[in-house]
């Protein structure tokens, strides 16, 4: 079976890619906290949404095997348009509307070249260390709890 290969991103899609996923990541407490120290706050205008729906899920048997429906998750998404034009979108599992509405206006903010430095180093940089500490808290506890097993060859083979 051959392995399917997604297309190489332009570095500029995967850093929009990273800071939406981080922006998906963000806890609502995250996103207020960074509404309230933004030192202007744009008026957005809603373009869609938020609204809140349902997405099929899907897996694959061993990572790779043939892709199967696992089951559904409420997402919810929002588009928000600035006075300057630029458009942010924002999708999230869950039905926190306000936490979707924050996200689209940081994700419009981060596109906007006087705005990125700051959304990076507010929003996004807090965001990406708070998952690292979780992961490696998560490896931590993980390992407290591996065996490693050996093989002790006795004899002749």
């Amino acid at each position: 079976m051959t392995a399917v290969r997604e297309p190489a991103l332009r570095p500029e899609q995967a850093a929009r890619q990273r800071a939406a996923g981080l922006l998906a990541k963000a806890t609502i407490a995250e996103l207020k906290a960074a509404w309230d120290g933004l030192p202007q706050k744009p008026a957005a205008k809603p373009v869609r949404g938020p609204e809140t729906g349902l997405v099929m899920v899907r897996g694959r048997i061993g990572g790779g095997g043939a892709p199967f429906n696992l089951g559904e998750a409420t997402v919810t998404r929002a588009t928000v348009l600035l006075p300057s034009g630029t458009a942010g979108h924002a999708q999230a599992l869950g039905t926190s509307k306000e936490k979707v509405r924050l996200a689209a206006v940081f994700d419009a903010l981060w596109q906007e070249e006087a705005t990125q430095n700051w959304v990076e180093a507010e929003l996004l940089a807090p965001v990406e260390d708070r998952l690292a500490a979780e992961d490696r808290q998560k490896a931590e506890e993980t390992a407290a709890t591996r065996v490693d097993f050996f093989t002790m060859v006795r004899g002749e083979d």
